[in-house]
């Protein structure tokens, strides 16, 4: 299993709006601090504010912040809400994908349950556990610890 580049940044975006809980962030700022291109982030960030993650303000003043406390959000959660978009196999596919071993494999249940555990592993997994008292990621991004 792969976590997209989506995902990645996301967390990314997630774990440095945590580390700065008491401000709204400008997106340049989480830009340059996750190293990511503004356009790309625009994305992530608008799906953040659409699965309630993040609390996006516009203009002048504008930017990030979480949308409820770290302790308060699941890492599981988050994986759901971007990655369950994406297909894992050909055969996840809506349509069904154009295997010919579909009709009678075995293997896509079998994956099925190999993702849903990979997820519920991370269900008991909140954002405050990867960032309060973590110096180092705090030294990285150039904040006070948490």
């Amino acid at each position: 299993m792969r976590l997209t580049t989506r995902t990645q940044l996301a967390m990314r975006t997630l774990m440095f709006c945590a580390l700065n809980p008491d401000r709204i962030i400008p997106t340049s700022e989480v830009a340059e601090k996750c190293k990511a291109s503004g356009n790309h982030l625009g994305q992530v960030v608008n799906l953040l504010g659409r699965n309630n993650l993040l609390d996006t303000q516009r203009g002048r003043g504008g930017g990030v912040r979480l949308s409820k406390s770290a302790e308060d959000i699941s890492i599981g959660q988050v994986m759901r809400a971007l990655e369950e978009t994406s297909s894992f196999a050909e055969c996840f596919k809506s349509d069904g994908g154009q295997c010919p071993l579909s009709p009678h494999c075995r293997l896509r249940g079998k994956l099925s349950s190999a993702i849903e555990a990979f997820y519920a592993s991370l269900d008991n997994v909140s954002l405050a556990e990867l960032t309060v008292g973590n110096s180092g990621m705090s030294g990285l991004f150039g904040v006070e610890p948490v």
